[in-house]
């Protein structure tokens, strides 16, 4: 079956969830998170398949080990395609795209590129167009500037960060349980995907950076 939207209890299970996070409360309404969450996101995942790649679901327990917050449930779903991101949550819909995370040699060959007098005023110019559309642009940055770089630097800003990814939230309304919001959520991420081009172009993803993911991750 194709995408219809998520289920009528999506958004009251994740308000649940945050009021009570607890094995308790995940147990009792489990079924919801299935019925309502994970399986209309599969199915939404399934249907932009084509265009944008096969998408994987996170999964829904948080990995508290090192954390200081030992809530054991993610008060959102969020999946991923490639460098593009959905996620639901009581706050609506959040569609992203670009590099959440990035290990060290993809930092430097990001700072190359934007130092780079050819490659750095194509992602300004990107950055700058969506954020007067609306969009959000953040990422992990440094405080400071990076050790060597000129404090008049053009792109200073860009060069501080160490991730990089521009996102759009909309509120729950009725078409988050209808088809529509598929083409939505498509739409988004084609206009964010002039970031993801570039990112993928000057940046990318080699067998190091991901092993060295995968080790941070143990």
């Amino acid at each position: 079956m194709g995408f219809t939207g998520f289920g009528d209890a999506a958004v009251d299970f994740y308000e649940g969830l945050e009021a009570d996070n607890s094995k308790a409360y995940w147990s009792d309404h489990k079924h919801l998170y299935e019925s309502d969450v994970r399986g209309p996101m599969h199915a939404l995942l399934a249907d932009l398949e084509a265009e944008f790649g096969p998408g994987r679901i996170f999964r829904p327990h948080r990995d508290v080990r090192f954390a200081a917050d030992k809530s054991p449930y993610k008060v959102q779903c969020g999946a991923t395609a490639g460098p593009h991101y959905v996620q639901l949550s009581a706050d609506g819909v959040m569609v992203a795209v670009g590099y959440y995370a990035m290990v060290p040699a993809q930092v430097a060959r990001y700072r190359a590129a934007v130092d780079d007098e050819r490659h750095g005023p194509v992602l300004a110019g990107i950055v700058d167009d969506l954020e007067a559309d609306g969009f959000t642009v953040a990422g992990d940055r440094l405080k400071t500037r990076p050790r060597g770089t000129d404090p008049d630097h053009p792109r200073l800003d860009l060069l501080r960060h160490r991730s990089l990814y521009a996102w759009y939230r909309w509120p729950p309304s009725d078409e988050l349980h209808t088809p529509a919001l598929a083409e939505r959520v498509a739409t988004t991420w084609r206009r964010l995907a002039p970031l993801g081009r570039w990112l993928d172009e000057h940046v990318g993803v080699d067998l190091d950076d991901a092993a060295e993911r995968a080790r941070r991750r143990r």
